[in-house]
């Protein structure tokens, strides 16, 4: 008798290494005393890989293995679930009989009023109810129905993507409740949209994904060799060095960006994989080669659940069962084969010459339209269901076993056949969760990949930075042009007012570029994060780190176009102060607008807040009104300016010199109504009043010092240095919120 072993990473020649007696070592339950532990089944294996590929440095393709000699056994994995049921409130259109609901019929019966679980202005929407079903590895699970059946919902139960407490039911692997922490580890799903980044080639896109879920104690020459086998595939080969492609640029075919969008999520070949209608909007053809992929990759030991709407007689033969639903309900529960044989006893035979999905889905729209509505064919299922199970008990000689194995060993003996890459320890363990880590990686290995796939997207879209460049390099050279050359008269100290209040503003506000950054990646995180492809704090640090050097050279440009062309004051120091406060306020701006990112849903709404806030910061820096003279209610808003530490930093880096004079004699009078009298009449005015003070006052006299312009615009309370820090800590304030926003606003979960 022949058992059929799947194995992954397995060369042809593997009989050399791992005799009879080794396989049924493995596949044999052994005594709970005598179970090996994970890591010597990992050391056992990784000794076979290198003597059957010699230093290990490639990994082959999935081949399967006929034994023969050996006892049949349980699919080692079987994921049950058992009463499944979902409901959510949604809100009622108020109307009169929403209100007072207990009302005569046309047949003078009186209405029931609403539900208990309803009210006036909500009721209560059942999307799954009463769900029952299991998946075996090897296989393919699909879930068919209409739109609105419930097909995405159950998938989305099944893959623990339902807030806690809102699915009713079980849900079991093995027969063990099925932990959230394992199944992220152990599962992965990909989602009914491709969220890839556009300027990455397949071959980059799935080497990123490798070095996420792989970890780091296997090689790179493995981890190449696993991306390589996973194109072959995956059917990618000749795609592997082209670019995803988004709208401005051309990249792969709709069928291979869907391949792709699977093949980051199996690189480190997962137990469980979901999948949300992998074949929406392709056609037959790279439909059918999706699907042909997804079998490949079931009959490698994972257990593939999908949905899908419409599939065709060539896909119907791949899949291995099929749960049928109407408005949340399952209608028929089996594999396709028993299709017609459910149909003709419902009443209801399948023409030869239609396709089975179509008659059925056709047949359950019918039955939604009718006034019983699906009502009968439910209970036919269930009574169906009934009847067969009691039909195969009697066929059968002996009882059905339930699944030989437990989830440890399965587990266990999935790790040892190269499944779950990402998971390998090599101390004993006690539970399913503890054996497989929750992340491949260490934190700083994250880090780096994500800032590397960050700045090689970036790189081949320099027209981005080249227009946030010009945009700071037009403003400045239009300060430079306008603010020309200062002199350090009363005009000239007014015109420097209004120079650094501009530049500081202009800062924050070019900075709104990194709005769509974020929300452009974010259901790519969310996918990525879900299962635990790396930490939040990983992105977040990454993404920061990511933004520096752009912002640095815009710094250094808006400085070096303005700083001498104005006529700043300070020398070398004076204009490193300057490059650096300016720095520190890109900073700041730009974490203050990734945290928006990270809070507002949608691009426009995002500029009109970033705008409007900004505005506000302007408005109470200290420019248009002095802090002495803001309104007590709106003092606390001043200090929350991002605009006011900035701008106060550069006024005394400007102003700090105690010996340099602004105003001396005549010029007292430039800002009043005197400064057109002659020059005569103005000594004479001089004279009268070192007269009255009893102090003289000549034409060259100092007036106003910097000291005195700073006291005149209300900055001594900070030094120039602590604004400059206060700056830098509200960059990374903002950082924080933006770590917040996404623990908060990324659990992608339905609630």
């Amino acid at each position: 008798m022949s058992s059929r072993i799947v194995a992954e990473n397995v060369t042809d020649d593997a009989t050399s290494y791992l005799d009879l007696m080794e396989l049924s070592d493995l596949t044999r339950r052994p005594a709970s005393g005598d179970l090996p532990t994970l890591g010597q089944l990992l050391k056992h294996v990784g000794d076979a890989r290198k003597e059957a590929a010699g230093d290990g440095s490639e990994t082959p393709l999935h081949h399967a293995l006929d034994v023969v000699g050996m006892e049949p056994r349980s699919l080692p994995f079987v994921l049950s679930f058992s009463n499944l049921t979902y409901s959510v409130k949604v809100k009622r259109k108020l109307s009169f009989s929403s209100i007072f609901p207990r009302r005569r019929n046309r047949l003078g019966a009186v209405e029931d009023a609403p539900a208990v679980e309803e009210s006036v202005f909500s009721r209560t929407k059942t999307l799954l109810n009463d769900i029952s079903g299991e998946a075996r590895d090897g296989e393919i699970m699909a879930v068919l129905g209409a739109s609105g059946s419930g097909k995405s919902t159950l998938i989305d139960a099944l893959a623990n993507r339902i807030a806690k407490g809102r699915l009713k039911g079980t849900l079991a692997l093995n027969g063990e409740a099925l932990e959230s922490r394992l199944l992220k580890v152990i599962s992965a799903y990909v989602m009914q949209d491709d969220l890839l980044f556009p300027m990455l080639t397949v071959e980059e896109t799935l080497t990123f994904a490798a070095e996420f879920r792989l970890p780091r104690t296997l090689s790179k020459s493995k981890k190449k060799a696993r991306v390589q086998a996973l194109i072959d595939q995956l059917g990618l080969r000749n795609a592997a060095k082209t670019v995803i492609g988004d709208e401005g640029h051309r990249g792969v075919s709709g069928g291979e960006r869907r391949r792709v969008s699977i093949g980051i999520d199996i690189i480190h070949d997962p137990i469980l994989l979901f999948l949300d209608e992998p074949t929406s909007g392709l056609d037959s053809t790279s439909a059918f080669m999706v699907v042909k992929v997804l079998q490949r990759i079931a009959q490698s030991g994972s257990i593939v659940i999908m949905s899908i709407h419409q599939p065709s007689y060539r896909i119907l033969g791949l899949l291995d069962r099929m749960i049928f639903l109407s408005r949340g309900q399952t209608v028929y529960s089996g594999s396709p084969t028993q299709l017609p044989s459910f149909f003709a006893e419902f009443g209801h035979p399948l023409p030869d010459s239609d396709n089975r999905t179509e008659f059925a889905l056709d047949l359950i729209r019918d039955l939604e339209g009718s006034p019983g509505g699906t009502k009968s064919l439910v209970e036919f299922n269930k009574s169906w269901q009934n009847m067969t199970k009691v039909h195969s008990h009697s066929v059968s000689s002996q009882p059905e076993r339930p699944n030989g194995m437990s989830l440890k060993e399965a587990i266990s003996a999935s790790i040892s056949r190269g499944k779950l890459v990402s998971g390998a320890t090599n101390t004993a363990t006690t539970t399913p969760s503890s054996m497989v880590p929750t992340f491949a990686n260490p934190f700083w290995i994250e880090m780096v990949t994500l800032s590397k796939r960050s700045f090689t997207d970036s790189r081949r879209k320099p027209e981005l930075f080249g227009i946030r460049l010009g945009a700071v390099m037009v403003t400045g050279f239009i300060l430079a042009t306008m603010f020309w050359n200062l002199d350090n008269s009363p005009k000239g100290v007014q015109e420097r007012l209004g120079f650094f209040a501009f530049a500081m503003s202009t800062t924050f506000y070019t900075t709104a570029d990194a709005l769509p950054v974020f929300l452009q990646e974010r259901y790519i995180f969310m996918r990525e994060t879900a299962y635990n492809a790396y930490r939040r704090s990983s992105y977040l640090i990454s993404h920061a780190l990511v933004s520096l050097p752009p912002l640095a050279f815009l710094s250094l440009a808006f400085a070096v176009i303005t700083f001498w062309a104005v006529g700043l004051d300070g020398g070398a120091s004076g204009f490193l102060f300057y490059f650096l406060i300016i720095f520190a306020s890109f900073w700041a701006g730009n974490s203050f607008v990734t945290f928006l990112s990270g809070v507002v849903p949608h691009v426009m709404l995002g500029y009109t807040i970033v705008v409007a806030i900004l505005a506000y910061f302007l408005l109470l820096s200290g420019f248009f009104i002095n802090r002495d003279r803001i309104p007590s209610y709106w003092i606390w808003f001043h200090y929350l300016s991002l605009v006011k530490y900035p701008y106060e930093a550069v006024l005394q880096n400007e102003f700090d010199d105690p010996v340099k004079c602004f105003v001396r004699g005549v010029q007292i009078f430039d800002n009043s109504p005197l400064r057109s009298v002659p020059y005569e009449l103005k000594l004479k005015l001089l004279g009268s009043m070192s007269g009255t003070l009893g102090t003289n006052i000549t034409a060259t006299t100092c007036l106003t010092t910097g000291a005195d312009i700073l006291q005149q615009n209300g900055v001594t309370e900070l030094s120039k240095w602590n604004c400059l820090w206060i700056t830098v800590a509200w960059g990374f304030f903002f950082r924080f919120l933006f770590y917040l926003a996404l623990l908060v606003g990324s659990k992608n979960k339905r609630s």
